[in-house]
């Protein structure tokens, strides 16, 4: 076995299903105007994808940028998983540093350009910033983004901090990105907030106390997931007070 990028390519074709090519470009989005316009995909499943990434752990970098310049979705995908999970065992700051601007650059070149390809990856790759000068400047010049991959990750990578209790951070950007106009970002800034509440239950209510009202429906949904029905009722009640007033 090659460690490269054809060979990661054969063998994630190995696990193609064709047939169900067309139900995955309708779950992306991927038609004219969509959000993953023109994505191309194989129809692989993520477990799948993470087994060919096992096998192929040590890609060199320069492997994985041919990955990550494929139109194919699942090519893209396995790429990051490799870098991430190297960026998982990394054992030096300089390899960490490494990793973390490998993942950056692709950020910016576009080619982390779907919800999923950030979800599975930026909440790990996140953890780079925790306590590194200039980490929240980053986060809020990705915040600020035009490009709606690069405001997701933001969002994404504050769940790192979430995972080790520093929640102040995420707050901040969520409150950041809530007058986003996209529905995926709506989806991102409640699902940071459900995370924030299993840390700290009193911090989330604060946050609501002040944003809920005016918070897009879909954030607020989120958000309020787990709690009980008399809680969920009381916070949506408070939006429905503000769009009737």
């Amino acid at each position: 076995m090659e460690l490269n990028a054809a060979s990661v390519i054969q063998a994630l074709a190995a696990f193609s299903r064709p047939d169900q090519i067309v139900q995955y470009l309708r779950f992306f989005k991927t038609g004219p105007g969509q959000y993953g316009e023109g994505d191309v995909f194989i129809a692989v499943k993520v477990p799948e994808t993470r087994s060919v990434a096992k096998q192929f752990k040590d890609l060199p970098a320069e492997e994985i940028d041919i990955l990550m310049q494929s139109p194919v979705h699942e090519h893209r995908l396995c790429g990051l998983v490799i870098l991430t999970e190297r960026f998982k065992r990394a054992k030096t700051e300089a390899a960490r540093k490494e990793i973390f601007n490998h993942y950056l650059q692709l950020a910016y070149e576009g080619r982390i350009n779907n919800w999923d390809l950030v979800d599975v990856t930026a909440h790990r790759i996140g953890a780079y910033l925790i306590d590194r000068p200039g980490s929240m400047e980053l986060l809020e010049s990705l915040a600020r983004s035009e490009k709606l991959w690069e405001r997701r990750i933001a969002m994404v990578f504050t769940f790192a901090y979430i995972g080790v209790g520093r929640l102040d951070e995420p707050l901040h950007i969520a409150e950041m990105l809530l007058g986003d106009i996209e529905d995926l970002m709506h989806k991102a800034v409640g699902w940071g907030l459900r995370e924030v509440g299993k840390k700290d239950v009193e911090k989330l209510r604060k946050f609501l106390s002040r944003f809920a009202a005016s918070m897009p429906r879909t954030a607020l949904r989120y958000s309020i997931e787990k709690f009980d029905e008399t809680e969920r009722k009381y916070w949506l009640a408070q939006k429905q007070l503000q769009a009737t007033s």
